[in-house]
Parts: C-alpha cells; sequence; structure tokens
C-alpha cells in the first residue's frame, strides 16, 4: 500500500506538468523581444518562456479576470457603483543575481499581449532605497539591499495609492550606473490594469512599531505573489559571473559608481565579488529575503544553468 502524500498547503508541478498548462498557446514573444529581456545569466529563450512563463501568464491573467468577478459581485452587494477596480498587484521577490528582474520583465510583456489588460506597469523598489548620501548619514552604505535601507513609508505609500484607485502615481527612479537614486526623475504610472512590483524585500512582514502595534507591510497590497528561488550556493555562483561580465563591460564606464574594478585582475575580481557577497547580499538572503518565500503565492524554483526545475502553488 502506497504511503500516504504529506499534506502541504502548496501544490508542487516539476516542469513537465507545469509546461503542459500553457495548452496550445503559442509564446507571444519573438526571439528578438525575449534576447532584449533577458538578464546576465539568465537562460531565458523560447522554450524557457513557452514552458514556464506561458502558463503563469495564463494563470495570472485567470486571477486577474476573478478580481474582476469580485468586483462587479460586491458592487451589487453593497447596492453601489464605484469606480473600475483598482490595479491588480503583483510582487516579485528573489535574491540578488536570482533572475527577479528578468522574471519581472517578461511577465510585464507577456501579460500586456493579453488584450483583457493591456497596461501593464512595472515599477522596482531600488527606486526607493534611501539616496547614497543619507545612506551614509545613517550607516547603512554597507547594509545597501537590507531592509532598513529601504524608505518603507514612500514604498508603502506607492502601493497605498495604487489600490486606493489614483488616476496618477509617481515612484522614484534608481540608476545602476551611478548606484544612486536619481534626484527629481520619476516613473509615472497612470492607470494601469496591472502593477508588478520587483524588489528584494517586497514580501517582508509588517514592522511592529515601538509602541507594540504592527503596522501595514506592502505585500498586505498584493493580490498575487512570485519568489524566485534556487540554491543559496548557484546563486553565489551567478552573482560571481555576473560581476566578471560587468567588470568587462558596464563597469568600464568612468561614470559607473564600479569603474575601480574595472582594472582589477580576474583572479581580484572573484575574490572581490565573492567577498561582497559573503558580507552583504549572502547574509542579506539569509536573514531577509529567503524566509519570506513562505508567504509567496507561488514559487520558482531554478536548477543551477538557471532554468526553471518546478514550481510551488499555494492551494486555494
Amino acid at each position: 500500500m502506497p504511503a500516504p502524500e504529506e499534506s502541504s498547503p502548496y501544490v508542487e508541478l516539476d516542469r513537465a506538468a507545469w509546461a503542459s498548462l500553457a495548452g496550445q498557446t503559442g509564446s507571444p514573444l519573438s526571439a528578438e523581444e525575449i534576447h532584449r529581456l533577458r538578464g546576465l545569466g539568465d537562460s531565458l529563450n523560447l522554450d524557457e518562456v513557452e514552458q514556464v512563463y506561458l502558463p503563469l501568464s495564463r494563470l495570472l491573467s485567470m486571477y486577474v479576470e476573478s478580481a474582476g468577478q469580485l468586483h462587479r459581485k460586491q458592487e451589487e452587494f453593497l447596492h453601489h457603483s464605484y469606480p473600475p477596480r483598482t490595479p491588480f498587484v503583483i510582487g516579485i521577490a528573489g535574491s540578488v543575481a536570482v533572475g527577479k528582474s528578468t522574471t519581472a520583465r517578461v511577465l510585464q510583456q507577456m501579460l500586456a499581449h493579453w488584450p483583457e489588460h493591456p497596461n501593464v506597469a512595472l515599477v522596482t523598489t531600488d527606486g526607493f532605497l534611501f539616496p547614497n548620501a543619507e545612506l551614509e548619514r545613517r550607516g547603512l552604505l554597507q547594509r545597501k539591499g537590507f531592509p532598513e535601507s529601504y524608505d518603507r513609508r514612500a514604498l508603502l505609500k506607492f502601493v497605498v495609492d495604487i489600490k486606493s484607485g489614483k488616476d496618477e502615481v509617481e515612484a522614484p527612479t534608481y540608476s545602476h550606473l551611478v548606484y544612486d537614486v536619481v534626484p527629481d526623475e520619476k516613473v509615472v504610472v497612470k492607470r494601469p490594469d496591472i502593477v508588478i512590483v520587483e524588489g528584494l524585500n517586497v514580501l517582508q512582514p509588517a514592522r511592529v512599531r515601538d509602541d507594540g502595534r504592527t503596522g501595514l507591510a506592502v505585500s498586505d497590497f498584493f493580490d498575487f505573489s512570485v519568489y524566485v528561488d534556487a540554491a543559496v550556493s548557484d546563486i553565489r555562483e551567478w552573482y560571481v559571473d555576473r560581476f566578471l561580465h560587468l567588470r568587462e563591460t558596464a563597469f568600464r564606464d568612468p561614470a559607473s559608481y564600479f569603474s575601480k574594478y574595472a582594472q582589477l585582475s580576474h583572479d581580484a575580481s572573484v575574490d572581490e565579488a565573492r567577498r561582497i557577497w559573503d558580507t552583504i547580499n549572502g547574509p542579506n538572503l539569509e536573514q531577509n529575503v529567503l524566509p519570506t518565500r513562505s508567504r509567496a503565492t507561488l514559487v520558482l524554483r531554478k536548477d543551477r544553468d538557471h532554468s526553471v526545475r518546478y514550481v510551488r502553488l499555494r492551494k486555494l
């Protein structure tokens, strides 16, 4: 007699089972678009898009449609005609170098191809980091990316404004070239159907205030959330590989904050990348990011070659 399956609040599907959910629908993205969306080191190709992201975009589209139906039912229940429903908000979390930015960009493009929701906005939480001068004043420059390095009040207000149905909401802009927030430059979000919020700490629980009360968390306003996952040892190697690639490209720009690394030897670059990971990004992942994985609606688990190996979806 077979042993009973272990009880779990998740449904886990391997890649083949997940890919079969795409049905007969082909990828709406061209090979050129896929190449443009691919991040450093990611193995994004047509197979990955069709087998992983197409089923995910179909699932998300179903959630968006269901939210619209619930909105109409609520109007009927309340005997009141309210403004159009608020945007559907998707949070995407995961480590540095795990590929969450690629996931966010691909989903933005794929969801926008569905006629029911063509206006899909993408906002990264990097813009809500405190400026470098403020981080330095607070002694946090070496903890950039940790929860305390973000203007959490501004980020929460942004998401609250989105879910309040405001016609136009602004978010600050971040430059990876100069490694800082760009003053007076904003991303303007105008009545989108869907908003994707991507960042390291978007699934952080609410903080307990000094008076013992618990405030609101950004994730309280998410309708769906995705955590991009992989073995920590693999992510560390991906970070080193990305650092080496940037040393040969972006770091050579004199305007780059990291131009000082461009002249390092290969071995010195590897050592420096590992030092940064082991002192900043690794501890942040272990202490703050990874513990939020269980809060996600869906987990994309990657293999060593960056391809998604299985999907874990929370049961309804």
